[in-house]
């Protein structure tokens, strides 16, 4: 694979492509405003979430191969593309409808960039310097979390909430012009065949099953999600078979025999789950208990991905010092205390308390992270790095999806209860907020209790 005589400038340039991406955060800052423009209950507001993070969730292991095939550069530059077209559409839609349809374009363009992004990144430095691209990749996806609760807050103030989805069409206009810069990625997998059958199934195996996550009773009651989770399960079985008898599959399932790749990834999705709730409830915090305007509720949001700067960071100079496991395990302890800590919020919390809570909980998330992404990437063969990348971002995904119907009910639940009990609406926001942190802190610290029962984990690669 040729690597760049300039790495630094073609990692600056992947990273103008990527942060975009995390910049989604300026959208949920952004809720309330959408909320009150369309006349929606809060409950509707998820679907700005699912639409766009199903989509690019169902698509991420598919374009990852894709590059793994006809090269990551081109991968990444037509996610660019689209991006740019999708940030547009949202921009200019006048109803909730065109929005979300938007969003599932902007969709389409995340997981066609995100997919090879870390690959790319990798492919600009020799085998060594892997972690230290990876940290840089995992400091610029939190750059553009904290940035963009904080650029939400004033353009929502200046120009509405449009604005944040139009701010990012010339960001990626430049990164398609300037990623010329990056070398043409070698296409390690070019002599194999693409496994189109495994990515339809696997498309509608991923698509279904977050799907039904998504899909509230309704009309039907539960059957419409128990026919989603049904043709999901159909469909994972098939993709099951078609990768046990293709010769090249799209993604080799002899990996998830090994029970601590496994606990890996199933600690990414249920890590990403618990954080999720700063991203969708922390927003209606800082608005109606703590009474801060878009700008400053958006700067203290912020300081949640700034603490996830710093965990990357941390992740990178101590990686060849701890063994990556306990990096993990460290980051997945940190997010425990920094959700309990949430659940603790009162209206009264001093601000300067709600910054130190929200940065112990992104040095967490970004310690585990990097971490993480290290294992995962050093699990797969080379020619797979695409895919690696792609199921680094997936698993987070996942988490983001689930927990984005997950806390929202469990929200709903808790406030409703409080209401029936006889609270105010203001006490019985404080109970349903405080009650759902406290129930994502205790489930993630069970989980990861539960996961030292494979203590190999937690002590592998040094």
């Amino acid at each position: 694979m040729p690597r760049s005589r300039r790495p630094q400038l073609g990692l600056l340039v992947v990273g103008l492509g990527t942060i975009p991406a995390p910049l989604d955060t300026a959208v949920n800052i952004a809720m309330p405003s959408i909320t009150t423009a369309f006349a929606l209950p809060l409950p509707d507001i998820r679907w700005i979430v699912v639409a766009y993070v199903l989509t690019y969730a169902s698509l991420m292991l598919v374009f990852g191969r894709l590059g793994d095939l006809f090269g990551y550069r081109t991968i990444f530059q037509l996610g660019l593309l689209v991006s740019a077209l999708g940030f547009s559409a949202c921009a200019l839609a006048p109803s909730y409808g065109l929005v979300l349809l938007g969003r599932i374009l902007q969709g389409v363009g995340a997981a066609l960039a995100l997919s090879c992004g870390p690959a790319l990144a990798i492919s600009l430095f020799e085998e060594g310097g892997r972690t230290r691209a990876l940290s840089f990749y995992a400091a610029v996806t939190a750059a553009g979390g904290a940035l963009g609760p904080l650029l939400g807050g004033l353009l929502i103030e200046q120009w509405g909430w449009a604005a944040v989805f139009a701010f990012r069409v010339p960001i990626v206009l430049a990164a398609l012009m300037l990623s010329w810069l990056i070398p043409a990625s070698a296409q390690v997998g070019a002599r194999e065949r693409f496994d189109a059958m495994g990515a339809l199934l696997l498309v509608a195996w991923m698509s279904s099953l977050l799907f039904a996550f998504a899909v509230h009773a309704g009309p039907f009651g539960p059957l419409v999600p128990l026919v989603l989770i049904l043709f999901g399960l159909a469909a994972l079985a098939g993709f099951i078979l078609q990768e046990t008898r293709t010769p090249q599959p799209l993604i080799r399932l002899a990996l998830f025999r090994n029970v601590d790749f496994v606990v890996i990834n199933a600690m990414s999705i249920a890590v990403n789950f618990a954080a999720f709730g700063v991203l969708i409830l922390v927003p209606y915090y800082l608005v109606r208990a703590a009474g801060l305007a878009p700008a400053a509720g958006g700067a203290v949001l912020a300081i949640s991905a700034c603490g996830t700067i710093l965990g990357a960071w941390l992740a990178g100079r101590l990686a060849g010092h701890v063994r990556i496991g306990r990096l993990a395990l460290a980051g997945i302890v940190l997010n425990v205390a920094g959700l309990g800590a949430v659940s603790a919020w009162t209206a009264t919390t001093p601000v300067y308390v709600l910054g130190l809570v929200l940065l112990l909980q992104g040095v967490g998330l970004g310690l585990f992270q990097v971490a993480y992404a290290d294992f995962v990437t050093a699990s797969l063969p080379v020619a797979d790095r695409g895919v690696a990348g792609s199921l680094t971002i997936l698993t987070r995904t996942i988490g983001f999806v689930t927990g984005a119907t997950g806390l929202a009910a469990s929200y709903a639940h808790f406030e409703a209860a409080a209401l029936a009990a006889g609270a105010a609406a203001p006490a019985a926001f404080l109970a349903g907020f405080q009650s759902t942190f406290l129930a994502a802190s205790a489930a993630l610290g069970a989980l990861a209790l539960l996961s030292l029962l494979r203590p190999g984990v937690w002590l592998g690669r040094p």
